[in-house]
């Protein structure tokens, strides 16, 4: 049974289940920030999944990326799986802009998180919700 990784629940809130993953917004508003988990339990790294949940996931996150890159309008796009903490399979998609606190580096260790206020995180959820909608109607 799928169970979501306890530090992805304190860092993150949910925008929507896909098809094959829980598609989550990171809870900082430096970045345009979401983290796709695929809804299989055990699975920790890509090769882990079967290869019809992989071609799912990469579907799944060239949607988050578009979605970003509508709603945001990015300089770059990162995508990254990173299992060093959580052990869980989940993919990083973040926008990224050239003022941003971390440019040119990587977004961890960049500085303490600036969480989003109520109003602002109501709204880049709605935001993202929808744009994940559209994207996932193509295929």
């Amino acid at each position: 049974m799928f169970t979501l990784h306890d530090r992805l629940k304190a860092d993150t809130t949910e925008i929507a289940k896909l098809r094959l993953s829980i598609a989550l917004l990171m809870n900082d508003s430096s970045f345009p920030w979401v983290i796709l988990v695929p809804m299989r339990a055990g699975v920790r790294e890509l090769h882990d999944l079967a290869p019809p949940d992989r071609a799912v996931l990469m579907e799944e996150t060239a949607a988050a990326s578009r979605a970003i890159e509508r709603l945001y309008r990015p300089d770059p796009i990162n995508i990254g799986a990173l299992g060093n903490i959580v052990p869980q399979l989940h993919i990083h998609v973040v926008g990224r802009n050239k003022k941003d606190r971390a440019w040119p580096g990587p977004v961890w260790g960049s500085g303490a998180p600036v969480p989003y206020p109520e109003a602002a995180l109501k709204a880049a959820l709605a935001s993202l919700k929808k744009a994940f909608q559209d994207e996932l109607a193509r295929f």
